[in-house]
Formats: structure tokens, sequence, C-alpha cells
């Protein structure tokens, strides 16, 4: 009998666009290795409930700001060093269980599926029995395989996430539960059922928000599925449509133990996803960006915020397409200081912030920055200001730079960094609650800041992230699609697809 299990901790997580031209490397997963690992989550600190019930080793784990895809070196020298920590501690001790702590959208070059590749991988070293529980965002994706080689799997159950820590604490619960449970078994190791159902649905977050309809009512029926006797865990993926693999749909997964229980469970949530499928609306009032800027200025209420959604860092893009702060600072109404103050977050400009950084807050200077990555959209942009604030150590940003343009407020970045809390603001000497408009590279508004907008639009402006998706281009995903496909010669098939025990044969080719 196993009094306390030892569970592993590992994963590389990374929402990748595969329509961005940027790359990310090793150093953006920046990598949390043993103890370091075991820090980032309260929930597993000694003293806690969970904490206790299990002896936790960190391997190794790596969550990147979302971005373009992962590059073949960066994904083989992570995985390799995952690989070889968990190939030491298993020489040294019997491990039990591993919590895969991953993303589910991560692309990487020449590899389809990079997290299936990389548990394979992982298994490879730990062998069959180890039981593995996965917990991830609802924006990945789930093909067949992936839930062949899990055990368990969960993911977020809101949009924008704020049940991030409940969806990873509820991961690890469900595993040392497995673990204790399969201590007490006398035929060994017990491995719970799972239904998996592809759907052929691929829709932006934007439209998918659990803020509203159709997604409040579809996620708020997860719980209910997963309350029901025989079902262990319940999750909908809506999938992540700014990348193009043959994995990339929504999908449904319940576990348990109870076959008929689960298998409905599954039907009743594809069923209610792809009922709903027509009714998908964007969670807020879109247009133009120069829509989106005339609707700000004749508003009565402030400050009104605009998403520059094309270029959203936090969803995969580049984060330094210029075209937004271009089309701002031509209008005549921000050109004088007295005009109606804008805020804009942000481009990437390194040299930019060193000019600025040089003279000084007060001097004025000519600068240029952005599309030094993604340049098809609009080239660099060359401004002349006054420096209003400098700011130095900002994890993602490193530097930021505000420079006044007329009655803009352009921040400028060392590298690409997403706008989400009020502090971001302040921290650099503005006040986002005093302004007339703020424009930030963002989809949906993260809670603070839709806390703070006295209104807002979303802007379907051009990028790697695209709105849009239908003009991205797709070749490789599963047809027909919704909205790729708007008629289908035949009603999809929702039926639940039992998935073979994770140390058994996949019984049939994945879809």
């Amino acid at each position: 009998m196993i009094n306390r299990p030892v569970i592993a901790i590992a994963g590389l997580a990374c929402e990748t666009s595969t329509f961005t031209p940027s790359r990310t490397q090793a150093p953006a997963f920046h990598p949390r290795r043993g103890n370091e690992v075991i820090d980032k989550y309260e929930f597993l600190q000694a003293g806690t409930p969970l904490g206790d019930s299990a002896e936790w080793h960190g391997a190794l784990i790596g969550h990147a700001l979302p971005g373009g895809m992962v590059t073949r070196d960066a994904f083989e020298e992570l995985a390799a060093e995952i690989v070889d920590r968990l190939s030491d501690l298993v020489a040294s001790t019997v491990v039990h269980g591993l919590w895969f702590d991953i993303h589910g959208a991560m692309c990487v070059e020449g590899i389809d599926d990079a997290e299936l590749e990389l548990l394979r991988r992982i298994r490879a070293v730990t062998g069959p029995d180890i039981l593995v529980s996965a917990s991830m965002d609802l924006h990945g994706n789930v093909s067949k395989e992936l839930a062949h080689e899990l055990d368990l799997l969960t993911c977020y159950r809101t949009a924008p996430h704020v049940d991030v820590s409940e969806t990873k604490e509820r991961a690890c619960h469900n595993l040392v539960d497995l673990l204790l449970q399969s201590s007490k078994n006398t035929g060994g190791l017990v491995r719970p059922l799972k239904a998996w159902i592809p759907v052929p649905i691929l829709l932006p977050g934007e439209q998918t928000s659990t803020r509203v309809e159709p997604a409040k009512s579809l996620y708020d029926a997860v719980p209910e599925v997963a309350e029901e006797p025989g079902v262990l865990d319940a999750a909908i993926w809506v999938g992540y449509a700014w990348a193009d693999e043959p994995r990339n749909r929504g999908a449904i997964v319940v576990t348990g133990w109870d076959e008929k229980a689960i298998a409905a469970g599954a039907e009743r949530l594809a069923k209610n996803f792809w009922d709903s499928h027509q009714d998908f609306k964007f969670v807020a009032p879109t247009g133009s960006f120069e829509e989106c800027i005339d609707t700000a200025l004749a508003s009565p209420v402030h400050p009104f915020f605009i998403s520059d959604s094309g270029d959203n860092p936090t969803a995969g893009g580049s984060g330094d397409v210029t075209w937004g702060l271009t089309q701002l600072l031509r209008q005549s109404a921000f050109k004088d200081p007295s005009g109606p103050t804008v805020i804009y977050a942000s481009v990437p400009g390194p040299q930019a912030v060193q000019t600025m950084v040089q003279a000084g807050v007060g001097a004025t200077v000519t600068v240029t920055a952005g599309a030094e990555v993604d340049h098809v959209h609009a080239g660099p942009i060359t401004m002349t200001g006054r420096v209003h604030s400098i700011k130095h150590g900002d994890k993602h940003a490193i530097i930021e730079a505000v420079l006044q343009v007329g009655s803009v407020y352009a921040i400028l970045t060392q590298l690409r960094k997403p706008y989400h809390y009020e502090h971001d603001f302040t921290d650099l000497n503005l006040n986002p609650r005093a302004q007339d408009i703020v424009i930030v590279k963002i989809g949906y508004l993260e809670p603070e800041l839709f806390d703070m907008a006295a209104d807002w639009m979303l802007g379907l402006t051009p990028g790697g992230v695209d709105q849009d998706i239908q003009r991205l281009g797709h070749k490789r995903i599963h047809r027909p699609m919704w909205p790729f496909d708007t008629t289908f010669p035949e009603p999809p098939d929702l039926t639940a697809r039992m998935i073979a025990k994770s140390n058994e044969p996949m019984n049939g080719p994945g879809e």
C-alpha cells in the first residue's frame, strides 16, 4: 500500500500561432527546476492537504508568453532536460505519478501534436505503469492520441481564465486520489475510462468567452456532468484557432468509472456545443480600427477601451505590428497635446527604448520602433515626442518607456509584453482610469481591464492572430469545420469514442 505516492511534475506550455513570423526560443519558457517547480504552486506547499498527501518532485516546467512557433532546437533542449531529470528521479526512487503541466496549443517546427511527442518521450523513461494527469487551457487541443496517452485530463472552465489554479489543483487531486485508490487495489493500478468526442468547430476565444452566451451555459454544464455518479471529471476544449494542425478543433473528454455515464455525459456536452455553433458571437461590439476610434471619441463615458486584437501577444501575436499605432497617430484629433488623451500599449523597439533611456524623462526624441519581426502588415514607425516615463526590470519587457506624441502616450518596450493589470500602467506614471481612450493589444479584456472600462470595443485589426480566421489560410485542419464551412454533407458524428487505457494499444486510428 502506498502511504504517500511519489509524483513528478513536468511540462512545457506555450500558445503558439503558426500565422505569425516570430519564433519562440528556449529562454522564453523561463524554466523552473526542482524545488522551483513546487514553489510556484501554493497548493503544493508543505502544510497544505495536497502538499502533504504526496511526495512531489519538480523535474522541469516552462511557461512561455504566447507567440510564434517553438523552434525545434528549443523543444529538443527542454525536452531532453525533462527526460534527463526524470531519468535521474526514476533511478533513485519509485515514481507513481506525473502531473503533466501543459497548455495544449504548443506548435513546434517539424512536429505535429508537440505535447503528445513530449509525453511519449517521458513515458519511454518512466515506463507504462506511471499514472499521468494533465491540466490544460481550454484553448488547447486534445487529439485522440493524446487522450490515449493520458490517464486523467482536465482544463479551465472559464475564459477569461480565472480558474487556472483551481484547475491545476483539481488535476493533482484527481491524480493523488487515483494513486491512493490504486494502492488499495490488489489487482494493481486503477485507470479510469475515457470518452472523447471531436467537435468540428474552431473559433477564436473572443467568440467563446464564458462571460456571455452560449459559452456561459455550455461551460456551466461541465461541473454538472462531472458530478454525475460514475464520473470523475469532464472538460470541453474549444481548441486553438490560430494554428494549422489536424488536431485543431473542439473536443470533449469525460473520465470516470461507469462507461454508460461518461459516454452519456460526453455526448450531452458535445450536443450542447454543436447545437450552439451558429450562436457564437464576439464578446463585445466590433468594428474596424477607425470605427472603434470614432465610437470612442463620441462616447460620453471614459475610459473607453479598444482591443487591437490582431496582434494580441497573449494569443500568439508577435506583438510588434505597428499598424494600430500608425493609424492612431494619423488621426488629427490626437495631434495636439491638449487633445483627447490616449494610452497605446504597446510596441517593442529595443533601440528606441535605449535612446529614450539615454535622453531621460522630459527629453524630446525621435525614435523608430516595431516591425522587426512582423513587417507584413506595416513597417517600422518613426515618432517624435517627449519621454514621459521609464521603468526598468519588468519580467517580460525588461525596460519600458512611454513616449508622448501629441495627446497619445505610446508605451514602447525592449521586449514584447502584455498589458493586463492596472499596475502595468500606473507603474509607468499613467492613470488609465483618467484617460479618454485606452488601446491595448488584447482580445477580450482581462478582468482588471474589463472592470476599469466604462465601455469598450473589439477592433478587428490585422496580425498573426487575426479575428477573421477564415482569411488566415488554414490548410491542414479537418474539414468540414465551422465556420470555415457553413454547410455539412451530413451531421457530425458526436458519439463517444471510448479511449483505450494508456498502458494498452490505442483502439483504432486517430481522427
